[in-house]
């Protein structure tokens, strides 16, 4: 069905063509930007019958919502599982048993309980966002395991300097240099653009404008080494994104870094590895939290010393200092 929108009352509206009828609805939206994405949820809570959709139908729906996110293209992939088992069933016929069943099905696939977690996560989020758009009457509810705590997984220096040299391909190098060096997520990382990165000043600048994601993002200092590979870089650019690929912005990194880990030999390791790593390197070496805060992009230092205090415990020493009563009596 093809969708168009129009001026109306000094707003917008979208109408299409249906059974030979024209159908039209004014939209809340004061652009045209915003009324084309509002268009397109008008028209799918107008024409979707909750007794007719299908968990498929409400995925990419959910997809198409979501944009440029990182989540959209994230739900690409997870979607390659989760449709399989779900896709053809209508969200009322989705039960607990179901869920179980594919729960057991990607553990006997070797999955590890946090894939499985957030695979399941993704299904309950695309099925919430169907009820308030009003394609279903009710979202199900999605059993799911437990999420597993945090791995402690961080690269020693060692296994750091492995997976550089791993780094076959000059675009996957030069993206672990840069998540080595700025603590970025790899979202902000293959969203930088040469014009964010001063060379002259040594700074680069991982916020984005037009950036989808919400996270915290900072503005860092060059350390020597990425400058030079920076530099080298900026020579031969074909794009205006400083991880390219064939002269155009590349939208993972995913394969080329776990091809690299491979060869490096380093096992439990992921992406975000990388960030844990970086922040527990620079608290171990005694830089101080709040520092270390503002690399991070946090907007709260006490979430940076919640993830990290731990690993530099010299901080309570004047405290356990204060419980040495073993002094105090010696001094009677």
């Amino acid at each position: 069905m093809e969708l168009s929108i129009g001026r109306f009352r000094g707003g917008f509206c979208v109408f299409w063509t249906e059974s030979g009828k024209r159908r039209r609805y004014q939209l809340a939206a004061r652009t045209r930007a915003e009324a084309e994405p509002e268009a397109v949820d008008v028209y799918r809570r107008e024409t979707y019958r909750p007794s007719e959709v299908t968990i498929s139908a409400i995925w990419e729906a959910y997809r198409t919502k979501l944009g440029t996110r990182p989540t959209a293209q994230t739900m690409y992939y997870t979607g390659k599982s989760i449709l399989p088992h779900f896709g053809n069933y209508r969200p009322e016929q989705v039960t607990s048993d179901l869920c179980n069943r594919y729960t057991k099905m990607r553990f006997a696939e070797g999955r590890a309980q946090g894939t499985i977690h957030t695979e399941l996560g993704h299904l309950r989020s695309a099925l919430k966002y169907a009820q308030g758009a009003r394609l279903i009457d009710h979202a199900p509810d999605i059993e799911r395991p437990e999420k597993p705590s945090s791995p402690e997984r961080y690269l020693s220096t060692e296994e750091i300097n492995r997976l550089i040299n791993s780094a076959v391909a000059p675009h996957i190098r030069l993206a672990i240099l840069l998540l080595l060096g700025t603590a970025g997520r790899v979202g902000a990382i293959l969203e930088l653009t040469w014009q964010r990165t001063d060379l002259e000043n040594g700074k680069i600048n991982l916020r984005s404008e037009g950036s989808a994601t919400r996270k915290g993002r900072a503005i860092v200092p060059m350390n020597r080494g990425l400058k030079a590979a920076l530099s080298q870089a900026k020579e031969a650019r074909l794009s205006d994104f400083v991880i390219e690929y064939a002269g155009g912005p590349v939208r993972s990194i995913r394969k080329g870094f776990y091809n690299a880990l491979q060869r490096a030999g380093i096992k439990g390791a992921t992406i975000h590895t990388i960030r844990h790593t970086v922040a527990v390197h620079m608290v171990t070496a005694g830089i101080p939290m709040e520092k270390v805060a503002q690399f991070l992009g946090h907007s709260n230092s006490a979430i940076t010393y919640s993830i990290y205090a731990r690993y530099s415990p010299e901080h309570l020493q004047d405290a356990a200092d204060l419980l040495d009563f073993t002094s105090a009596r010696s001094a009677e």
